[in-house]
């Protein structure tokens, strides 16, 4: 949804990203960001020569409003990434002072202020905390911004700890700002990768803080394990929205003459999976391509013979399926003729209505109360 986001008579046209939404309703800013803006004007916090680093700003509505400033942005999320191009150029603003970090890189250590976006999950949190503590001046400005029910005091408390002083604001429209002094003087070392035993194998699989289930596997990857094909020496396999991989490490293990490409739009995901399997079947890593890809954007049409996919139905906040019709839609024209498209989902999302539209051959091969694998055939 193309959404106007008006600061102090400032109007900014901004989309969700990628474009092909089914849910139009989804803006791509919140009362967080207008908030957040809000404060550094009403508070004169800004001055010409400060440098900027804003974290998980999802489509770019925080750096766009500073777009006159030097601006770090630092996102896990390549579809965060091209979403802020994307809107910095439909609103023609200049990218010459924006510079974009991926999750696993250093911060620069001459930033003035920072403005963070609170991410959904507690680990990636921790680890962005720490991170910032290790490599930001003391003397930085740090303000924190969310929906006020997602800022209760388990979560302050963690801004406690890595960071030190923390306050907060009143409500306004339902979001709420968080400010730290970084003055905490204990140095925190970071808890991840997490690294623990795959049941019923030999392999221990590691996960940065991003990644779903970081500490033992979790139950839908459990059911899809049981449920995975056999395939044929040099087939070509994706495994899409890989995760830490183990759902390719697995194909890898039964056949190891299988070629593997893992896919994730996170960059933490990536270096878990590439990590994954040069710490597990470091003999078989040359078969193997790992990339930060929206869905299959980048992959030659006809060229595979399955996919392998666990679908999202969020992207950061938001309750959403288009990501899934779009994997959907690209493993159709990615997959060989015969090849095959298997999925896993929750139960209720009714993931075979939208298969059906677009592969002829469809059926469930296996449900239990909370998941059902599908097969979908390209014919």
């Amino acid at each position: 949804m193309i959404s106007p986001f008006i600061i102090n008579d400032t109007n900014l046209l901004l989309d969700r990203f990628p474009l092909a939404q089914v849910n139009r309703s989804l803006q791509a800013w919140d009362a967080a960001d207008e908030y957040l803006i809000n404060h550094l004007q009403q508070q004169d916090l800004i001055k010409p020569t400060h440098k900027i680093l804003i974290l998980n700003d999802a489509f770019g509505a925080l750096a766009a409003n500073f777009s006159d400033h030097q601006v770090v942005s630092v996102n896990d999320s390549l579809l965060s990434e091209q979403g802020l191009r994307h809107n910095f150029e439909q609103n023609q603003l200049p990218l010459a002072n924006i510079s974009q970090l991926n999750s696993l890189d250093w911060l620069p250590d001459n930033i003035d202020i920072v403005l963070f976006k609170i991410p959904k999950s507690n680990a990636l949190l921790i680890e962005q905390l720490i991170t910032i503590k290790k490599y930001i001046s003391n003397n930085a400005v740090f303000i924190a911004a969310d929906k006020a029910k997602q800022i209760h005091s388990s979560r302050l408390k963690l801004f406690e700890k890595y960071l030190g002083s923390t306050t907060t604001s009143q409500a306004v429209k339902k979001a709420r700002l968080v400010f730290c002094q970084l003055d905490n003087q204990v140095v925190h070392t970071s808890p991840f990768p997490t690294v623990w035993p795959l049941e019923h194998s030999n392999f221990v699989i590691s996960n940065h803080a991003n990644v779903f289930a970081r500490e033992k596997l979790d139950l839908g990857a459990r059911y899809f394990l049981g449920n995975l094909p056999k395939v044929a020496a040099n087939d070509q396999v994706i495994d899409l929205g890989c995760g830490n991989g183990v759902i390719g490490l697995s194909i890898l293990n039964k056949q190891p003459q299988a070629k593997l490409q893992f896919i994730d739009e996170s960059y933490m995901a990536i270096a878990s999976a590439q990590s994954n399997v040069a710490n597990n079947l470091p003999e078989h890593i040359n078969q193997c391509s790992f990339n930060v890809g929206d869905c299959l954007t980048n992959i030659d049409s006809d060229s595979t013979d399955l996919i392998l996919c666990n679908p999202p139905f969020h992207q950061q906040q938001a309750t959403t399926d288009h990501i899934a019709w779009q994997m959907f839609k690209d493993s159709y024209r990615v997959l060989k003729k015969g090849g095959e498209l298997r999925i896993i989902g929750n139960r209720q999302l009714g993931y075979h209505i939208k298969l059906k539209r677009l592969f002829s051959d469809c059926h469930t091969l296996a449900s239990n109360q909370k998941f059902v694998i599908i097969s979908a055939i390209k014919k």
